[in-house]
């Protein structure tokens, strides 16, 4: 394996491992605070980001190269709101979406094709994940701060986790 290609894959791991672990976070935050189908939607995300990294991770050691277990930074434990937990979602997504592009753009510079293939999976999820929560942003947007619709919107996380409507692993 391209040894270039190799680094910036395991920074790519690092960043799902980081992914993983905000979520966590966020799905604890939202538990504590009672918003338990948030909360629930956000660790099934949370095991979802963990199978992307995982995905990457057998892919390096497949090509050959080395998978390293990165240690991350703790993610921020308190939040202000669920929106604000939304938010904060929706611009990590679109980091991770600049991410694999550079990750892309690197695998063209460097000819190596097969990882140009394997990564196509990553820039479809990344279309699928910014869609999702821009959604649920809009869906914020519609509420108006209005508690009695807040019960509503996190019962329709609740719907969400239980049925699996996230992007696909």
């Amino acid at each position: 394996m391209n040894k270039k290609v190799e680094k910036a894959l395991n920074k790519q791991i690092e960043l799902e491992l980081f992914s993983s672990q905000l979520y966590l976070a966020m799905a604890s935050w939202a538990e504590k605070t009672g918003f338990n189908g948030s909360a629930n939607f956000l660790y099934m995300h949370s095991d979802e980001e963990r199978m992307h990294m995982l995905k990457l991770f057998h892919y390096v050691n497949d090509r050959g190269g080395h998978a390293i277990v990165p240690s991350v930074e703790q993610p921020n434990l308190e939040y202000k709101s669920i929106h604000d937990v939304f938010k904060e979602i929706f611009e990590h997504e679109k980091m991770i979406t600049a991410a694999i592009n550079e990750l892309v753009g690197l695998c063209y510079e460097e000819k190596d094709f097969t990882t140009v293939s394997f990564l196509q999976w990553y820039v479809e999820e990344q279309i699928e994940e910014e869609s999702l929560f821009s959604n649920i942003l809009d869906k914020f947007n519609l509420l108006g701060g209005d508690k009695a619709k807040m019960y509503m919107f996190d019962s329709e996380m609740e719907k969400m986790a239980s049925t699996g409507e996230t992007p696909s692993e």
